[in-house]
C-alpha cells in the first residue's frame, strides 16, 4: 500500500461503561486508542423514516494500515463525525498489510 493515499487522520475509539460510585448511574465513555492515517472514501447515502422521523445514513470505506487490536465494537472519529465499524476486512494478499473498515454514520453512535 502506498502511503500517499493515507491522507486523513482518524481516531480509533473504544468504549467503556463506568459506574458513578455515588449515584450508581452507568455512563458510556469513549476513549481514543490510537490516531492513525487512513483513506476515507464515501460510498453512499440514504434517508429513511423510522419512529416517525427522517433519519439519514452515510456509508464510507476507511482503509488503514494493519493493526491486530481493532475491534468491530470500536468507532472512528473523523473531522468531528462518528462512524460505526460494520466489519473488519483484511487485505486480499497477505492479510497483514492493511485493513478495510466499511462504516456507517448517522443511525446510532455514528
Amino acid at each position: 500500500m502506498r502511503a500517499g493515499i493515507l491522507k486523513h487522520k482518524i481516531d480509533l475509539q473504544s468504549h467503556e461503561d463506568v459506574q458513578d460510585p455515588v449515584t450508581g448511574e452507568i455512563t458510556e465513555i469513549w476513549e481514543t486508542q490510537a490516531s492513525v492515517w487512513a483513506e476515507v472514501a464515501p460510498l453512499s447515502g440514504r434517508e429513511f423514516i423510522a419512529a416517525n422521523a427522517i433519519q439519514s445514513e452515510i456509508r464510507v470505506r476507511i482503509t488503514i494500515r494493519y493493526r491486530d487490536d481493532v475491534n468491530s465494537d470500536w468507532r472512528i472519529l473523523f473531522r468531528g463525525q462518528i462512524y460505526n465499524i460494520a466489519a473488519i476486512l483484511p487485505d486480499l494478499w497477505s492479510g497483514l498489510d492493511y485493513l478495510t473498515l466499511p462504516c456507517t454514520e448517522g443511525v446510532n453512535n455514528g
